[in-house]
């Protein structure tokens, strides 16, 4: 092992051991602290009441499946129309130019649109127009506000991966016979999609979390459910089962994310 290589490692050491004092630290301070304050009794029993958590906590969980489903089925809708707008902006064509400009419009509305707000005008305007079962369902047109939505941010995520990808190599392509197609789908896509997969990886977490904001529009998943449990019980602990439930599935998923990020920035240093 050279002596570079020591250094680095005793570096790596040392800060794992500053950092393992400082967050210790931190913690007892809270664990020591905290409980002093006046109100904290009238916060515990209303937030942290193990007896409730206790009995809401395998509904809650039972409930979570539904945000599974609509994740489930949104997350492929949502990657596939982000790759169709993504290919629409970067059209080159004059005669291709209107779809260019639909996929501008496109981002702009649904990307400046807070997500909420689009559930709410989809989720209720569309069913308001008399539909016939099923077509009214919350769960459709829900799914289609989640799925607009993300995919603006999908598609320009997909869109600077594929602006990524330097303009000799479309040339390199083109010069060896290929099609505007193939080259899109052969040398520059591959390269593209590679490079977004840790953004990707963000959006996919996002949207699982979005997911309970359909409960305003009246599906029974884990948020509404908790909102419930607090309304029949007078207390907050389901919102904190929740979240708990919540976050065993996103820490994870955020891990992953940054080591995605972490191995791609090694590969290109």
């Amino acid at each position: 092992m050279t002596a570079r290589q020591l250094y680095e490692r005793r570096a790596r050491r040392k800060g794992i051991a500053i950092a393992s004092v400082s967050t210790a630290i931190v913690v007892a301070a809270i664990i020591v602290f905290v409980p002093m304050a006046p109100g904290w009794e009238a916060v515990q029993k209303s937030f942290f009441n193990k007896a409730i958590f206790l009995k809401t906590f395998p509904k809650l969980l039972d409930a979570f499946w539904l945000d599974v489903a609509i994740f489930a089925w949104s997350a492929p809708l949502v990657a596939i129309l982000g790759m169709a707008i993504a290919l629409c902006r970067d059209v080159r064509s004059p005669a291709l130019f209107p779809l260019r400009i639909f996929g501008a419009i496109f981002t702009d509305i649904f990307r400046g649109v807070p997500v909420v707000l689009t559930i709410y005008l989809i989720g209720f305007g569309i069913p308001g127009l008399g539909l016939p079962r099923p077509w009214n369902s919350p769960y459709i047109w829900g799914t289609v506000a989640l799925v607009l939505t993300y995919s603006a941010y999908v598609a320009e995520i997909f869109r600077s991966g594929i602006e990524s990808v330097h303009q000799s190599q479309r040339a390199a392509a083109l010069s060896l016979g290929l099609s505007n197609t193939d080259m899109m789908r052969y040398v520059v896509l591959p390269q593209a999609i590679r490079r977004v997969v840790p953004a990707n990886m963000n959006m996919l977490i996002a949207l699982q979390k979005d997911v309970a904001l359909l409960s305003f529009i009246g599906p029974v998943e884990i948020f509404r459910q908790a909102g419930v449990f607090k309304s029949l019980l007078a207390n907050f602990t389901p919102y904190v089962g929740a979240a708990l439930i919540f976050l065993a599935l996103t820490i994870p998923a955020t891990r992953f994310a940054d080591h995605l990020m972490a191995k791609q920035n090694r590969e290109r240093s």
